[in-house]
């Protein structure tokens, strides 16, 4: 369901109104999306998406929609937001931020082939090497996927759900942030953060679009690419990586944008990492001794970051 809020026809001719993109005429809900509002808009002029954040701040709408101007000014296939008269990214209805993005035509794919898969792939990597050296706005609004960030997620989590195993998962998953090994040189940008299908567009088989930057934020560059080997190489169920999926993702990725050294070293730590932050997520999910991010966890650290790097770095595909 993608409408938490219900506006009138008065209120949303209103907002239009405060916009050089025509005459309001009607509006259409979208039926993906389950946290911000998002309806299409029909105007005079044509048809645009209308987003209203039901629990985002204005200077996290902020971040979105400056990089999606940067991303849009770098021919990047996303949508642009649309500046209202007084020259603002984002408006203000009863409290709450909205913006007007321009509609981008194409279909989800729920099941992408070959070649679409590919594209999505080169999408992500294309992300990071034009956001490698951008300096975000507002960063700090932004739930910046860190240690540091894991660790106060989780502390607020335990507390909120204040059983025994919530605070034995919190040891648990402490202990795990100590392990790992994330060097200050380590490199970082911006990344999508979420890669489902409703989150990208296909047109006639070619990659048309990648929606829904709610979750971007700025973290290391491997996240997305890490997101990507565990929608195909380690899909939720698995216990096991699929380490011949997980090269094919890397060496698509890889063609794109080249991984530095210390990344391919450190992809093992990013992505331990990655799981642990989805633990946070799922902190109620499972019991203390046997949950499905503990058994990721426990296949990575049997596995351990040498063999890791020699299976994933050695005989590339």
């Amino acid at each position: 369901m993608a409408v938490k809020t219900t506006f009138s026809e008065y209120e949303l001719s209103q907002i239009c109104s405060n916009y050089n993109l025509g005459t309001y005429v009607d509006s259409t809900p979208f039926t993906n999306g389950t946290v911000q509002t998002n309806l299409k808009i029909q105007t005079t002029a044509g048809h645009y998406v209308f987003r209203y954040y039901e629990n985002r701040n204005e200077n996290s709408v902020l971040f979105e929609t400056n990089l999606l101007s940067f991303l849009k000014d770098c021919n990047y296939p996303c949508p642009a937001p649309f500046k209202n008269k007084d020259g603002n990214l984002a408006g203000i209805h009863n409290s709450k931020p909205y913006v007007l993005f321009e509609f981008m035509e194409g279909e989800h794919i729920e099941e992408p082939n070959e070649k679409q898969v590919k594209q999505l792939i080169q999408k992500a990597a294309e992300l990071q090497s034009l956001t490698k050296n951008y300096s975000p706005i507002h960063k700090d609004d932004r739930w910046n996927y860190s240690v540091e960030f894991c660790r106060e997620l989780a502390r607020h989590e335990s507390k909120r759900i204040n059983t025994i195993n919530s605070k034995n998962k919190l040891a648990w998953l402490e202990k795990e942030l100590l392990e790992l090994e994330l060097p200050e040189s380590l490199p970082k940008g911006i990344c999508h953060a979420d890669f489902h299908f409703s989150n990208v567009l296909y047109n006639n088989d070619e990659f048309s679009a990648l929606l829904d930057f709610d979750d971007a934020n700025y973290t290391y560059l491997l996240f997305d690419l890490i997101g990507l080997i565990s929608n195909w190489a380690w899909q939720y169920g698995e216990d096991n990586l699929n380490i011949l999926e997980a090269k094919k993702v890397i060496s698509e990725y890889s063609q794109h944008r080249p991984l530095y050294d210390i990344e391919e070293r450190h992809l093992y730590d990013v992505f331990k990492l990655s799981i642990l932050i989805d633990c946070v997520w799922y902190f109620e999910r499972g019991d203390t001794q046997d949950f499905y991010e503990k058994r990721k966890i426990d296949f990575l650290n049997l596995l351990g970051r040498e063999a890791f790097y020699h299976e994933l770095f050695n005989n590339k595909v």
